[in-house]
C-alpha cells in the first residue's frame, strides 16, 4: 500500500489524527495522540533528516537549548527512557546549581543540592532523538515535504481533515495538486508562522484576539572547543539579568565536548555579529568570567544572531464559536521570548494536558473547548513571566512584587532555600510547599554580610587553586560533577572535539 493510501485510509476505534508541523510541540503532541488514536500522521513542510541534521523551519536551532526540569521529566512520561537515550546521544546532565556557576540578580548563588536539573544539547540532537522514538512507533507516520493549505469543515462545527500538497520540483509552481487527508482530530503545531487564523476565517470563524509584547531581546550564539588544558569544577555558567542590567549569558556543554555560548542583549540594541564583538560583549557583562573562559577557546563556527523577538499569545480560548476536533499548540498558540527557556517546557506540558484530557474524556469528539481552556491556563504563567511590567510600573501591587523579588534575589546569594525558590521561579515551576515559608523567612531576614563577588569555584576566580600543568587526557569537557566545596577534577579536556553528526545529507 502506498504512503498516501495509508494516510487517507480510515480505521476503527478513535480514528486518525493529523499533526501539522514536526516542531518540538508537534512531536510531543504526536506522542500524546499516539497513545489514544489509532493512527497519527505528522505533516512537515520541510525535509526531515535522519539523525541530528538541520531542519529549515527551526529559526532558533543554532542557539543554546536546554531541557529544564519540567521538560525532561515530562518527556520521560511521554517517552519512557528518553533521558537515557538523550544522554547516550551526547546530551549533558547538569544539576542546578550544583554543577554550574550561577550569577543571580543580586550576586553568585551557592552551589547547593536542589531537585532541579537540565539536559543540555543542540536542538538538532534533541529533535532527532524524539523523531527516532516516534518513527519506531508503527502508529506514527511522517509525511515530509508536504504543506497544509486549508482545513476541511465537517457538520455541526467540526474539522474532519486537512488539505495538503506535496513538493514536486518538476511542476512550475513546485507543488503537486492539493488533496484531502481525512482525520478525526487535527492539531496545528506549525509555530509562529501558523496559518490557523486564516484557515478559520475561510470557514467563517472569527480570528482570535492577540496579545503582543516586544521583548527587545536579540541573541548571539556560537560554538567553541574548550581551551587546551581546561580544568573546571563546574559544567555550566549562567549570568542572569539584573534590574539594572538586562543582559544575560550562558555557557553550556553540548554533544561532542563543545561549548555552546549565547549572549542575550535585552536593552533593544543589536547582538554581536562576529567573534571579536562577542568577546567584547562578554567582557562588558556583570562579571568577566565568561570572557576569561572563551578568550583562549577555539571557535568552531560563525556567530549566529537572532533579531528582536516578541511575545505573542493568541486567545483561542476566548472565542465563543470554534470547530470541534481542532486544536492549536506550541508557538502557534503562545510564542514566548526564548531567553526564558520556556518554549520546550510549554510544549511538553501541553502534550501532557492533551494526553490526560483525551484519556479522561474517552473520545476526541466534544473536547476541544476543555482543551483550549486547559492549554490557556497552562501557558499563562510563562506568558506573564515574559511580559512583566517595567521596573517603573506604578501601583502598590507592582511595588510590593518588585520588592519581594528583590529580597528573594538578595537572600538567594546566601540561603539555599531562597536560591532554590529563585531557580523555580526562573523555570516557571511551582516550588514545593515546604520551600515557600523557608524562602520567605530568608527573604525577610536582615542581611548581615554583603553578597559574594567571587564565583563559588576552586578552579576559577580569586579562590582558584594553582594546578600543575597536566597532559591532555580523555576527550571530556574537562569538568567535575562534584560541588564547589569538594572539587573532583576529571583531568584536561585538551582535544579537538569531533564535529557533531550531520545527519543524513539531502539528496540532490
Amino acid at each position: 500500500m502506498s504512503l498516501d493510501a495509508r494516510v487517507v485510509k480510515r480505521s476503527g476505534g478513535h480514528g486518525h489524527a493529523v499533526v501539522i508541523g514536526s516542531s518540538f510541540a508537534g512531536l510531543t503532541a504526536a506522542r500524546a495522540l499516539a497513545g489514544f488514536m489509532d493512527r497519527v500522521t505528522v505533516i512537515e513542510r520541510d525535509w526531515l533528516p535522519r539523525g541530528p541534521g538541520r531542519r529549515r523551519g527551526v529559526p532558533q536551532a543554532r542557539h543554546t537549548h536546554s531541557l529544564m526540569t519540567a521538560a525532561h521529566q515530562g518527556l520521560e512520561q511521554l517517552f519512557p527512557g528518553i533521558r537515557r537515550d538523550l544522554v547516550r546521544a551526547g546530551a549533558v546532565h547538569i544539576r542546578m546549581p550544583e554543577d554550574m556557576l550561577l550569577l543571580g540578580p543580586a550576586g553568585w548563588l551557592p552551589r547547593v543540592p536542589t531537585d532541579l536539573s537540565m539536559l543540555s544539547a543542540g536542538r538538532d540532537l534533541l529533535d532527532a532523538v524524539i523523531r527516532d522514538r516516534l518513527r519506531a512507533d508503527p502508529k506514527v507516520t511522517f509525511l515530509q515535504e508536504n504543506e497544509v493549505v486549508a482545513l476541511e469543515p465537517g457538520p455541526q462545527d467540526t474539522v474532519t481533515g486537512v488539505w495538503a500538497r506535496g513538493r514536486n520540483r518538476r511542476e512550475s509552481d513546485g507543488w503537486n495538486p492539493e488533496r484531502l487527508i481525512p482525520a478525526e482530530f487535527v492539531v496545528d503545531a506549525s509555530g509562529r508562522g501558523s496559518q490557523a487564523p486564516e484557515w478559520l476565517a475561510e470557514l467563517g470563524y472569527e480570528p482570535p484576539a492577540e496579545s503582543v509584547a516586544d521583548s527587545g531581546t536579540s541573541y548571539a550564539t556560537t560554538l567553541y572547543a574548550p581551551p587546551v588544558g581546561h580544568v573546571a569544577d563546574f559544567k555550566s555558567l549562567f549570568l542572569m539579568a539584573a534590574p539594572d542590567d538586562p543582559r544575560q549569558a550562558v555557557l553550556n556543554p553540548v554533544e561532542g565536548g563543545r561549548w555552546s555560548v549565547t549572549i542575550a542583549v535585552g536593552d533593544g540594541t543589536l547582538a554581536p555579529t562576529d567573534h571579536a564583538e562577542l568577546l567584547r560583549a562578554a567582557g562588558a557583562l556583570r562579571h568577566p568570567l565568561l570572557r576569561d573562559l572563551i578568550e583562549t577557546a577555539t571557535p568552531l563556527g560563525p556567530v549566529y544572531t537572532r533579531g528582536r523577538t516578541d511575545h505573542r499569545l493568541r486567545h483561542y480560548d476566548k472565542l465563543r464559536r470554534w470547530p470541534d476536533q481542532f486544536l492549536v499548540v506550541g508557538d502557534a498558540l503562545a510564542a514566548v521570548d526564548p531567553v526564558h527557556g520556556h518554549g520546550m517546557t510549554l510544549a511538553v506540558e501541553c502534550a501532557l494536558v492533551l494526553d490526560r484530557l483525551l484519556t479522561a474524556h474517552g473520545t476526541a469528539v466534544g473536547i476541544s473547548h476543555r482543551l483550549r481552556r486547559a492549554l490557556a491556563h497552562q501557558v499563562a504563567p510563562a506568558w506573564q513571566s515574559g511580559t512583566r511590567p517595567p521596573q517603573a510600573a506604578p501601583g502598590l501591587r507592582s511595588r510590593l512584587g518588585r520588592r519581594y523579588a528583590s529580597r528573594v534575589a538578595a537572600a538567594a546569594t546566601a540561603d539555599p532555600h531562597a536560591a532554590a525558590l529563585l531557580l523555580h521561579q526562573h523555570q516557571s515551576l511551582d516550588p514545593p510547599a515546604a520551600l515557600r515559608p523557608r524562602a520567605l523567612r530568608a527573604a525577610l531576614r536582615p542581611r548581615s554580610e554583603p553578597a559574594p563577588t567571587a564565583p563559588p569555584s576552586l578552579t576559577h576566580g580569586p579562590q582558584a587553586r594553582r594546578r600543575r600543568p597536566t597532559a591532555p587526557t580523555a576527550p571530556a569537557i574537562g569538568v567535575s560533577t562534584g560541588s564547589a566545596t569538594r572539587p573532583r577534577p576529571t583531568g584536561s579536556s585538551a582535544h579537538w572535539p569531533a564535529a557533531a553528526p550531520a545527519g543524513e545529507r539531502r539528496r540532490p
